[in-house]
């Protein structure tokens, strides 16, 4: 349900059932939380770019019996688990940039999984939609949380209230998208920005600058990450291959990696906390 591709330092996950709109099961949120598992571990991986097969990005939940929907997302620990957040772990906790090329519809799940993505791209004729109240439900992956983040507390309230309908074009002017492009041109424009973050941004700067993005802190608490990161950068290899690739004009050759920086983050980061 799940194609993993990589290329390049690049990897496209394809949500792979077109013949029912890539709609979403339990199973698929399973593979697509190992999917992130894998980029997240992987240094050779750069950037990721999330799209669906076919004409759509993904239209809701598969509601059939066998589709095990709203299943946990381990099934070791219980057969009927339940999670309003089946993909472990969800995209913001990606150590690379996320990138989604809503292709086609995306709806419910569909979209709120977009929404944990850290770039969107979109079909300007998308239909786009988080309608769990209108289904007797309540909006699910965290996008209470990620809607008001990426816009405002209005703007997710004129869309997770109402549930109503809107095209990808609206979903630039409202702040939840970046950029809308006719649907054949999206997963280009997706690739190419990811493709460019490969070949042109620091890992770690990345993951760092992500994961600053996604902390909700206040500024007090920004102003001591950001010096924490700052001394854990500062004076490598890469602070000094940065800036002579950008005066030789050329990409830069980085040395350094996510997973062999990580230890030192999490001291940094106790040691805030501790100060805190």
């Amino acid at each position: 349900m799940i194609q993993f591709a990589s290329r390049d330092g690049v990897a496209v996950l394809t949500l792979d059932r077109p013949d029912k709109l890539n709609v979403f099961s339990g199973g698929m949120g399973a593979e697509l939380g190992a999917a992130y598992a894998r980029c997240d571990a992987d240094d050779a991986i750069r950037a990721v770019v999330l799209t669906g097969a076919g004409t759509a990005f993904c239209a809701g939940a598969d509601m059939s019996p066998a589709a095990d929907s709203f299943a946990g997302p381990s099934r070791t620990v219980s057969p009927r688990a339940f999670t309003a957040s089946p993909v472990q772990p969800p995209a913001w906790e990606v150590r690379k940039p996320v990138i989604a090329a809503v292709n086609g519809h995306a709806i419910g799940i569909g979209f709120t999984l977009a929404m944990q993505c850290d770039i969107r791209i979109v079909a300007e004729d998308a239909k786009l939609a988080i309608p769990q109240t209108r289904r007797g439900m309540v909006p699910d992956a965290q996008s209470h949380w990620t809607v008001p983040a990426a816009t405002s507390r209005a703007v997710a309230a004129d869309i997770l209230l109402t549930g109503r309908t809107f095209r990808g074009a609206e979903a630039v002017t409202l702040g939840l998208a970046s950029r809308a492009l006719p649907a054949d041109e999206v997963l280009p424009a997706a690739l190419e920005i990811a493709r460019d973050i490969a070949a042109n941004v620091h890992p770690v700067s990345a993951a760092l600058t992500k994961r600053l993005l996604w902390s909700g802190a206040g500024p007090d608490e920004v102003e001591r990450l950001e010096t924490a990161y700052h001394r854990i950068l500062m004076g490598t290899d890469d602070a000094r291959e940065g800036p002579r690739a950008w005066m030789q004009r050329r990409s830069p050759q980085w040395t350094g990696t996510v997973t062999g920086t990580w230890d030192r983050v999490l001291e940094a980061e106790s040691s805030v906390q501790e100060k805190n």
